[in-house]
């Protein structure tokens, strides 16, 4: 029986590990101290395997164990390692204690406001306020330019919509590699919002490579039915990543973030 459970836990931890490596990385801003919060969460759960049985869903009782492990650390970010990530921790300690937290594990990691309280310890209300906060700070703080790189046109014009109503400026959509390369070189966008597959099979991971080999630090956030793809462990891994079918909040959560933590330098809108 204990074995079962053993095998059990570990096929949990095993499944919803690129998730949590994908909500570390956004929350600290940096993939390396992002793997190490997760590797330090699997080493805690390995000590005392009860961890996870606090709470009746194991991925809640995962993302718990981050979270107790994050806040006793003193949630701090990681070194600045370019001039992005400098502006990164400015912008972080302007934002409520708390807040991003609470944003991320609703609209990009899809808990609930009952689930997100308890990962945090916290009540449901005060769940739900912390996320308002979160929007609510991070839309008002900055504008720029986006260039949308998709080739389903009913997806592409969503997306447009809700950029564009969030009050940034849709500088194209790229429907292939070669668009994407060309459009981003005629007018340098200070985000990237892409599938990773296109219309004439091309990849919008290689077109978007080759705009940053042209442009270097772009915020990039991939849109994609095929997570895993990019969820490897290799680098560079996108600190933002949306699942299709996505929800117009996750599309405005991750586009708010990245142009938040972004530097205001590189904005021309």
């Amino acid at each position: 029986m204990l074995a079962q459970e053993a095998v059990d836990r570990s096929a949990t931890v095993a499944r919803n590990l690129p998730y949590l490596r994908r909500y570390a990385r956004a929350l600290t801003g940096n993939q390396s101290s992002g793997d190490a919060y997760a590797v330090a969460v699997l080493e805690a759960i390995l000590a005392d395997p009860g961890l996870m049985a606090t709470h009746d869903d194991p991925k809640v009782g995962l993302f718990a164990v981050f979270h107790s492990i994050w806040s006793t650390s003193g949630a701090p970010v990681a070194e600045a390692d370019d001039h992005l990530s400098s502006a990164a921790q400015a912008h972080l300690a302007a934002l409520t204690h708390n807040s991003r937290e609470a944003l991320l594990l609703n609209t990009i990691e899809g808990f609930s406001h009952d689930d997100v309280a308890a990962i945090m310890g916290t009540g449901t209300d005060e769940a739900r306020h912390l996320i308002d906060t979160a929007v609510h700070e991070m839309e008002s703080s900055v504008r720029g330019s986006v260039l949308v790189i998709e080739d389903e046109a009913i997806i592409a014009m969503d997306i447009v919509a809700i950029v564009e109503g969030m009050g940034h400026r849709v500088t194209n959509n790229a429907r292939t590699h070669a668009e994407a390369v060309t459009m981003a070189a005629a007018e340098q966008p200070d985000l990237i919002l892409a599938d990773i597959q296109l219309a004439d099979n091309s990849s919008g991971v290689e077109a978007v490579n080759e705009i940053l080999v042209q442009f270097g630090d772009i915020p990039v956030i991939f849109v994609t039915a095929f997570p895993e793809r990019l969820l490897t462990g290799e680098r560079p891994e996108p600190a933002f990543l949306i699942n299709k079918p996505y929800t117009e909040e996750q599309i405005r959560s991750a586009v708010s973030q990245a142009m938040f933590f972004s530097s205001t330098e590189t904005l021309h809108a």
